[in-house]
């Protein structure tokens, strides 16, 4: 389901607006439409990656140290 919405924009921004678009081969509200659809996806593309890398710091990373039993294990070459 599509919905209009009102803009109001600079008369001069709508007129590059319309060249735009038309290299582009889009109406002026097909060329938005295009550009916050792709912001949209960077925006769900960026936190799904950072809820990725916080799940991956809160479980850690196992690079089995374990503590010196002694000071001469710890300083054994």
């Amino acid at each position: 389901m599509k919905t209009n919405i009102t803009l109001k924009l600079d008369a001069g921004l709508l007129r590059e607006a319309r060249v735009l678009a038309a290299e582009e081969g889009h109406s002026v509200s097909g060329l938005l439409t295009d550009r916050l659809e792709e912001l949209v996806r960077e925006r769900r593309a960026f936190d799904n990656a950072r809820r990725r890398a916080l799940a991956r710091l809160r479980e850690g990373l196992d690079l089995d140290w374990r503590p010196p039993k002694s000071r001469d294990e710890l300083h054994e070459r």
